[in-house]
């Protein structure tokens, strides 16, 4: 299964989309109570809206660096050169992508799309890692089931 002009595509936007948020996620892991922490994860001179907002973020930058990060990464690589295991933990990455992200529609939106508006929300705040994560899923079941693109 050698990579296509998709795959390349599919991992650049991949890999566009999701290191701003990975380096979000280190600095909530470095600094969970600085401002700079809250001013990339929650927005400039917004706050925490309680200690569930603070506690989820956290876990969610812990559960990216452990779990999603690596399953990425290692799925990138292995669609890159061409291998069976790298379409399952690049779906893999898709799936979660998909799963946090509905989760987020509906706890999120009525803080994140007031004050974003719908581009941007429909982009990068919430719209790319959906966008994302539904073509990742997809593009990798189709070429593990042999469909070429």
């Amino acid at each position: 299964m050698q990579p296509t002009l998709v795959t390349w595509a599919l991992v650049i936007f991949g890999v566009i989309t999701l290191i701003p948020l990975i380096l979000a996620q280190l600095s909530m892991l470095v600094r969970p109570g600085s401002q700079e922490t809250k001013d990339l994860i929650i927005g400039k001179g917004e706050d925490w809206r309680d200690k569930t907002h603070f506690r989820m973020s956290l876990g969610a930058a812990w559960a990216d660096w452990l779990f999603f990060a690596p399953v990425f990464v290692t799925g990138s690589i292995g669609v890159l050169l061409g291998q069976t295991w790298g379409y399952i933990f690049f779906g893999a990455a898709g799936a979660c992508s998909l799963y946090i992200n509905i989760i987020l529609w509906f706890t999120e939106k009525a803080y994140v799309y007031p004050t974003r508006g719908p581009l941007k929300y429909f982009s990068y705040y919430w719209g790319f890692f959906v966008y994302w994560g539904t073509l990742a899923l997809a593009y990798s079941v189709a070429r593990i089931s042999g469909i070429e693109f």
